[in-house]
């Protein structure tokens, strides 16, 4: 089953990141503070896919309006994760295809994503749900220390 993140579902989500080793999660004094805003956010959108009632793969949507385009809005798909033991299994590709009929129902023209991973794997299995590598180029810009 796929549903959008619901309030009481923050520590399992946490858990999902630290079991895919996202290390750089929120700090614990902040995190209650982020998931409200995230969930109360019409732009941020959070999908959890859940079997025998534990969350096995999440994935962000956030949408943003935009002057161009006929003022269709982006979409920007963001921390991607399924468990270890259950990859493979189509948990991940449910709620990135859930996100996806989002943004196209919100009027998105395009969802970006990038990925920081270079496991062939995982550019595969964004492939195989329609993204194409190679038709934008991806710059960061980190905060000054």
């Amino acid at each position: 089953m796929v549903r959008l993140a619901e309030d009481g579902d923050l520590s399992a989500l946490i858990g999902l990141y630290e079991s895919v080793g996202f290390s750089d999660a929120a700090d614990i004094d902040r995190r209650g503070a982020l998931w409200v805003e995230l969930l109360e956010s019409e732009a941020t959108h959070v999908a959890v896919a859940i079997v025998d009632s534990t969350i096995v793969a999440s994935a962000t949507l956030i949408t943003a309006p935009n002057l161009l385009r006929d003022g269709r809005r982006h979409g920007f798909l963001e921390s991607v994760a399924a468990r270890p033991d259950r990859q493979g299994k189509g948990h991940g590709r449910a709620v990135v295809r859930y996100l996806l009929g989002l943004a196209w129902q919100a009027d998105c023209y395009h969802v970006l994503l990038q990925s920081g991973r270079s496991d062939p794997r995982v550019h595969r299995f964004y492939e195989k749900l329609g993204f194409v590598a190679g038709l934008r180029t991806a710059y960061v810009a980190h905060r000054p220390a």
